[in-house]
């Protein structure tokens, strides 16, 4: 669990994040949570668009993509959801919180 302060760096550090990919309407599959997972062990810190069309609410969204990710939903603003999880890589640069 993240502390506010820990939250606070975090969604400074996002944003000028670019969203990696996004959900649409087909919501969330196996495909899109291990190329989202790879992402979250090279970056740490990623930001994912949520459609329009996509059928969930953004909040739910988002916290439903960090639960099967293993993953911490910083924050879900708009349509746009930003999660963290430190990667096991040593060749990383990691994010001190």
């Amino acid at each position: 669990m993240l502390t506010s302060k820990q939250r606070a760096k975090l969604k400074s550090l996002a944003a000028n994040l670019q969203p990696i990919g996004q959900v649409g309407k087909d919501g969330i599959n196996e495909n899109m949570l291990k190329s989202f997972s790879d992402c979250l062990e090279k970056r740490e810190l990623i930001k994912i668009n949520i459609l329009e069309n996509c059928e969930e609410d953004p909040q739910v969204t988002g916290r439903r993509l960090a639960e099967e990710l293993s993953a911490e939903c910083v924050i879900v603003i708009g349509r746009k959801a930003v999660l963290y999880r430190r990667s096991s890589r040593d060749d990383v640069e990691h994010i001190y919180l």
